[in-house]
């Protein structure tokens, strides 16, 4: 990975004291392909442009404090284009995955997936399993590629599992809450992404984390992916910094609840520093 500038350096200094990171930030990467058709190029060349997008906002992830990110890089849907694209694309991971593990695993990054597994060509399979056993133990940044995957496949195979559990009597429906749909669903010990980014200016989520998407914060940019690096991630982050995240409340309760944490907080200081 490349070397951190100066100038970034100090960019990302000012964003962390400008408000909290995101834990998870969730990544649709959209439009390779017109990336690629605004140049007169073959579409397979803003695929390769696009790795080098994700090169990029993997390492400034990392460096700027983010614990999770989790992009969507194969849908289900997309088992459906051309032969030849799905092609190239399964060649494509499969040789990025061989050049970049060993510098994820420099970096102390840990990789997982979530989808369909079985339904990636062996080698890539086998690939895959190579590079999550070397980075396992890796404590940095989490990278999630979402392979295979939809959120309606994610949140069916969930409710399969839990219907198995009430059907061996481990289980009684009156006990299904968020936390054990949560707890079957791929991203079971992952926080729930804080900043949804989507690139190319589409207004959906295609299928991405239905579930745990539900009080994420959007982020909509018309840059296509191949085009997207830091200085748009920080521009992402900022924009979620600058946000106030309700979760069903309104602005007075969450007023109200951070001046009573406040005056804890100095209750608590004032008995330990007093001895009451």
């Amino acid at each position: 990975m490349a070397r951190t500038t100066g100038l970034d350096k100090k960019l990302q200094e000012q964003l962390q004291k400008n408000g909290p990171i995101p834990q998870h930030i969730a990544m649709i990467m959209d439009g390779n392909g017109r990336w690629a058709k605004k140049r007169a190029l073959p579409r397979v060349a803003g695929h390769h442009e696009g790795v080098n997008s994700v090169r990029d906002i993997v390492e400034a992830c990392g460096q700027v404090g983010v614990k999770f990110l989790t992009l969507y890089t194969f849908s289900t849907e997309n088992w459906k284009r051309p032969q030849d694209e799905v092609s190239i694309l399964m060649r494509l991971l499969l040789s990025s995955l061989r050049d970049e593990c060993d510098n994820l695993h420099k970096n102390n990054v840990r990789l997982k997936t979530i989808g369909d597994f079985s339904a990636l060509p062996q080698d890539v399979q086998d690939e895959f399993l190579d590079s999550i056993e070397l980075t396992k133990n890796n404590t940095g940044l989490t990278l999630i590629l979402a392979l295979s995957y939809s959120g309606r496949w994610d949140i069916g195979n969930a409710m399969k599992r839990i219907a198995e559990e009430v059907k061996s009597g481990k289980l009684r429906p009156d006990m299904i809450t968020d936390e054990i749909i949560s707890k079957n669903l791929s991203t079971k010990g992952v926080p729930d992404p804080d900043l949804l980014v989507r690139t190319s200016g589409e207004l959906r989520i295609s299928n991405f984390l239905l579930w745990q998407l539900a009080y994420s914060e959007m982020y909509v940019t018309d840059t296509l992916w191949p085009d997207f690096r830091r200085k748009q991630l920080y521009e992402a982050i900022e924009s979620f910094q600058n946000r106030e995240r309700r979760f069903g409340l309104v602005s007075e309760q969450l007023d109200a609840a951070s001046n009573s944490t406040s005056k804890n907080y100095v209750r608590r200081l004032l008995k330990s520093v007093s001895g009451l």
